[in-house]
């Protein structure tokens, strides 16, 4: 059986529209899903910011448990720092919130 040319045509269209129509079928499945776990996971933590607000008015709390302050970076990405402080703790085998950096500068 030939197959002419008009037709192959048409089976490359019909197969681009299936193709699409999987993926707009997926797409809404995604977009579904999200939206219901989205709902879900927002309803948890709209309590913990109510019980912060008192502890961010004052200005001299000390950092929280885990935190070591804050760190100055002087053109360094966080993503760089990041690593930066975890090679860091890794050699000294001390955990990062054991740590304190105070700024990140890159030497040229």
């Amino acid at each position: 059986m030939e197959i002419t040319i008009l037709q192959a045509i048409g089976y490359s269209i019909l197969g681009f529209a299936i193709v699409f129509a999987a993926l707009i079928i997926l797409w809404g499945i995604i977009a579904i899903t999200a939206k219901v776990l989205g709902a879900v996971v927002t309803k948890k933590p709209a309590e913990a910011p109510a019980a912060a607000a008192p502890a961010a008015a004052a200005p001299s709390a000390p950092p929280a448990p885990g935190s070591a302050g804050e760190v100055k970076l002087f053109d360094v990405p966080d993503k760089q720092a990041a690593m930066l402080m975890a090679i860091v703790a890794d050699k000294m085998q001390k955990p990062l919130n054991e740590l304190r950096f105070k700024s990140i500068k890159e030497v040229k």
